[in-house]
């Protein structure tokens, strides 16, 4: 089978957003290539993780490319790819350049070209995420292994605002508790849940795609794979109070999501919020504190905020 490969040159912070785009247009992978990520393969106190002389990189920016089976009419996409890439200045992302092009590729190049951009990357304290194919073992006392197929990929752990969304789980999980990972993407937030002692957790994704490939991971991790993992709207239709609610998505998706949470959250449970940008913060946080929230903590990496708030008790 031939493919069609769209690769989109633009910003580390429209990554996530870019890589959406190009999947719900029917891509049947993304791979990424951004120069943020190499930074953490350099020699550092956890080790020489890889030698970046053996992989081709990007010093800036991002690569964002995708593959369309010869099913899917290319020209016929390309522009509605090109506008939703264009108006997400819209959004507080900056998209620049947001060139796109094309070229034809065969099945071996499709199912090969993204493993040489990934490896394992230390992304907390205590986690590191590897692809399924690398025999990467821990390297310093506590470290747990995340293992991915980043075929699909729906979020490998690199990016910020994952990074947020971890740190911030780390920093309230005590073991034990029942959660809600909205727009679970790879899987990534719910592994690394388990890990920390997290007992139930389901997962949704309105993207069915994003579910298959969130399956994919849990089942390649003994730890996650109690896991439910569901297509879901949100939190719509789902009455059922947890100890945790966790979503790395836009801000225009982190509002309406607001008061499905609340309604969705035990009192004292904890709303995990990532995926904002910057200049979105205020609005996020003044929702929340509207609907009842208690902010708790701001985290922020580079242009990317990430929110620590609970539902208060009764005594607050």
């Amino acid at each position: 089978m031939e493919w069609t490969e769209v690769s989109v040159l633009t910003t580390n912070e429209a990554v996530e957003a870019v890589s959406n785009i190009l999947q719900e247009a029917g891509a049947s992978g993304v791979k990424i290539d951004d120069a943020a990520d190499y930074a953490n393969l350099k020699a550092g106190k956890f080790g020489e993780i890889v030698d970046l002389k053996t992989i081709p990189h990007r010093t800036t920016g991002a690569l964002i490319t995708a593959y369309y089976p010869e099913t899917v009419f290319v020209p016929e996409i390309l522009p509605t790819i090109k506008q939703r890439v264009s108006e997400l200045s819209q959004f507080g992302l900056d998209p620049q350049p947001g060139t796109v092009t094309t070229k034809a590729v065969d099945d071996e190049s499709w199912a090969t070209a993204w493993q040489k951009y990934y490896h394992p990357v230390r992304v907390t304290r205590y986690l590191t995420v590897t692809p399924s194919w690398e025999n990467y073992q821990p390297v310093q006392p506590g470290e747990n292994v995340i293992r991915l197929d980043p075929g699909m990929a729906f979020g490998t752990g690199t990016h910020p605002t994952t990074r947020l969304s971890l740190t911030a789980l780390e920093m309230v999980v005590r073991g034990g508790e029942s959660m809600y990972d909205v727009g679970t993407g790879s899987g990534v937030l719910s592994i690394a849940a388990k890990y920390m002692g997290v007992k139930a957790i389901r997962a949704f994704d309105l993207d069915e795609v994003a579910v298959r490939s969130a399956k994919t991971n849990l089942d390649l991790n003994p730890v996650a794979q109690d896991v439910v993992a569901k297509p879901n709207d949100l939190l719509k239709g789902i009455h059922q109070p947890v100890n945790l609610v966790v979503a790395n998505i836009l801000t225009e998706i982190i509002l309406p999501l607001i008061p499905q949470a609340w309604e969705n959250l035990t009192t004292g449970g904890y709303f995990l919020t990532s995926g904002i940008i910057a200049d979105k913060l205020d609005e996020v946080v003044a929702a929340q504190r509207k609907q009842g929230f208690i902010i708790d903590n701001i985290l922020q990496m580079k242009d990317w905020r990430g929110v620590i708030a609970h539902k208060p008790t009764e005594d607050e």
